[in-house]
């Protein structure tokens, strides 16, 4: 095979000719450290090689993108790479980035048990449905959730002060409170419990 063309792409990129057609997009500078100019000769291991070595640097440039944002999970790392790369690079990646220390899922599952029970409300149940859905584990995300979780009732109660105890005057407001904290992830026996509390205090008073 003949490389007989090569022009620049958008986004690091360039196009790859291989006679007379286009062949691939490589990264640029995958391609400026193999050498090749038109004109030369190339075989399958040799554009093989190319293409993995390109997929590799992508794959680490996105890698690195997105951890800058926020922590993520190996298995979701990998899953936001394979959008750009193929699954087997971005894998590889996300691993690498794992041996690296940049990637964490014990310390990550950790922290975002404690973020979901703080900052957003959730139940035992809710916050390691969403670990299990960022790629955590299901052994590891229990773990995070049994060494983060609070209880249950107080938690309730502490959002009924807050945000639903004006709702508890009438039956549709009651509905509409339940609802919210079923969605919360709570338990129907656990949150019967705190509102009969709000009801019994309302009527002594």
């Amino acid at each position: 095979m003949m490389l007989t063309a090569v022009e620049p792409r958008r986004k690091g990129l360039v196009a790859l000719y291989i006679d007379g057609e286009k062949a691939v997009d490589l990264d640029a500078e995958v391609y400026l450290k193999s050498g090749l100019k038109p004109g030369d000769e190339l075989d399958d291991e040799q554009l093989r090689n190319l293409i993995a070595a390109s997929d590799a640097r992508r794959a680490e440039q996105k890698a690195m993108y997105l951890l800058g944002f926020r922590a993520h999970s190996e298995k979701e790392l990998a899953r936001k790479l394979s959008r750009t790369v193929p699954r087997e690079a971005a894998e590889k990646v996300a691993a690498r980035m794992a041996e690296l220390g940049l990637v964490n899922d014990e310390e990550y599952a950790r922290t975002l048990a404690r973020e979901l029970f703080a900052r957003k409300h959730y139940a035992a149940g809710r916050v390691r449905m969403e670990l299990m859905r960022r790629g955590i584990p299901p052994e590891l995300a229990q773990e995070a959730v049994e060494e983060a979780r609070t209880d249950p009732q107080e938690a309730i109660r502490e959002l009924v002060e807050r945000k639903y105890e004006r709702y508890l005057g009438d039956e549709k407001g009651r509905r509409k409170t339940v609802a919210a904290l079923q969605r919360l992830g709570y338990q129907w026996d656990d949150i019967r419990c705190v509102l009969n509390e709000f009801t019994a205090s309302n009527e002594d008073e």
